[in-house]
């Protein structure tokens, strides 16, 4: 890491220590306002809606909590238990949902630990630096006092600039300690909060359980949207085409014994309707699962999708060997999805794919150079790729800041088969 990055890292530590004390200061009248409300909680038109708004400022306060925690590669789970159908806020089935939720009790188990250890690391923190920077501004206080007294007939003892001068590398080292025990100390208090604020084993299961239901509902909604699509392809293209086929045929047969210029003519354009008809339903089966990917794989099929794009793409692969074939299948299909949103609507001169895999999991990065500003909610081809990654337990993450560049990255994790004799880079 380096220096400048380090004392970035550092200070922000040392910020955020400081606002973990107020936050750990609040956590207490929360904890007081909670007991409050439950022991209101048989007091009519009092108790249960009073719980409620209590239980959300905990919830808040315990997000917040977790959203400081991933700052410091600690991630934690929501771990809240979906709302009823009917769960009306103020309502009785709310307020039962909320305290039988096992995630509540342990918000409430959190408050006190959790106001002790975000009040003790925020000190640690802030406490270590802040000797440091008293030592480092003793010596310009002892010249500055020594100087100042000087013209009033009062001499500042030499003993004192000496003292000045040791005090100045010790507070230097003491900085240097504290900025780099900082980030470890605010480390320590997110893997406290972890223990009581990260879903139990049974929250993990039903939750688990709810994403699952969730993305096989996305998984059957976008299989009946593609049947659609392939249904409305082959009737208004290769069922149009031969339909109009075969009337030219009718028509050929009726007139070739007393016009055969026309028969022949009319079986000219029954060929052509053929040919055509013969393009659409490749390019039907190549919209189902391109030939290419069959055969090439991820890295061939990307690579020939890069050669068809208006915008110079290059492709960095480095795979060493092929997915399960609905895993390649999703993959390539969220890359042309990615690839076509940026020759629509990013106006850049370059974009970029780079492939890897890595400790069991596919990593795909597309981007490019455009304007940037790519937001999910303002259209359905990254909501779609969001989707389709999701099947598989995979994740997208979007970076498109305005002026660019944008960056998506999609994750799904997969075990390789079929290991290259040696991995392949180029230019698509």
């Amino acid at each position: 890491m380096e220096t400048r990055e380090w004392l970035r890292y550092g200070v922000r530590a040392v910020l955020l220590g400081l606002l973990a004390i107020p936050l750990g200061v609040l956590n207490l009248p929360l904890l007081v306002l909670f007991l409050v409300a439950l022991l209101l909680g048989p007091v009519p038109l009092v108790g249960v809606p009073m719980t409620q708004v209590v239980m959300v400022l905990v919830r808040a306060r315990a997000d917040l909590e977790r959203r400081l925690a991933a700052r410091w590669n600690v991630p934690i789970t929501r771990p809240y238990a979906p709302a009823p159908t009917g769960a009306v806020p103020g309502g009785w089935k709310r307020y039962r949902w909320l305290l039988a939720d096992p995630a509540t009790w342990r918000d409430v188990a959190w408050l006190l630990p959790g106001a002790i250890s975000g009040i003790v690391f925020g000190v640690l923190s802030l406490g270590l630096c802040a000797y440091g920077v008293q030592g480092i501004i003793l010596l310009p206080l002892w010249l500055y006092l020594g100087t100042g007294w000087y013209g009033y007939g009062i001499y500042w003892p030499l003993h004192s600039v000496g003292e000045g001068l040791l005090s100045f590398p010790q507070g230097a080292l003491i900085l240097a300690a504290g900025l780099f025990a900082a980030p470890w100390l605010q480390w320590l208090n997110a893997r406290f909060a972890r223990l009581f604020l990260a879903p139990t084993r049974a929250a993990e299961l039903r939750l688990r359980v709810t994403e699952l239901t969730v993305t096989r509902a996305d998984s059957v909604d976008a299989q009946a949207a593609e049947l659609r699509r392939i249904e409305r392809d082959l009737h208004d293209g290769a069922q149009a085409r031969l339909v109009s086929l075969g009337m030219a045929i009718g028509l050929a047969e009726e007139v070739v014994e007393r016009d055969p210029a026309a028969a022949r003519k009319l079986l000219a354009e029954a060929r052509e309707s053929s040919t055509t008809a013969l393009v659409e339903l490749r390019h039907l089966v190549r919209g189902i699962h391109p030939p290419v990917l069959a055969e090439r794989g991820l890295d061939g099929a990307v690579r020939a999708l890069a050669l068809h794009l208006p915008v110079p793409t290059t492709v960095d692969s480095d795979l060493a060997g092929r997915a399960e074939t609905p895993v390649e299948s999703a993959a390539y299909f969220a890359v042309a999805e990615a690839l076509a949103n940026m020759s629509r609507h990013s106006g850049a001169r370059r974009a970029w794919v780079v492939m890897r895999h890595a400790a069991g999991m596919l990593t795909v990065v597309v981007g490019d150079d455009g304007r940037g500003g790519a937001d999910p909610d303002r259209g359905t081809g990254l909501r779609g790729i969001t989707r389709r990654l999701a099947v598989f337990d995979g994740t997208m993450t979007l970076s498109s800041p305005r002026g660019g560049p944008t960056v998506v990255t999609m994750e799904m994790p997969c075990a390789l088969s079929s290991p290259k004799t040696s991995p392949s880079s180029g230019t698509g």
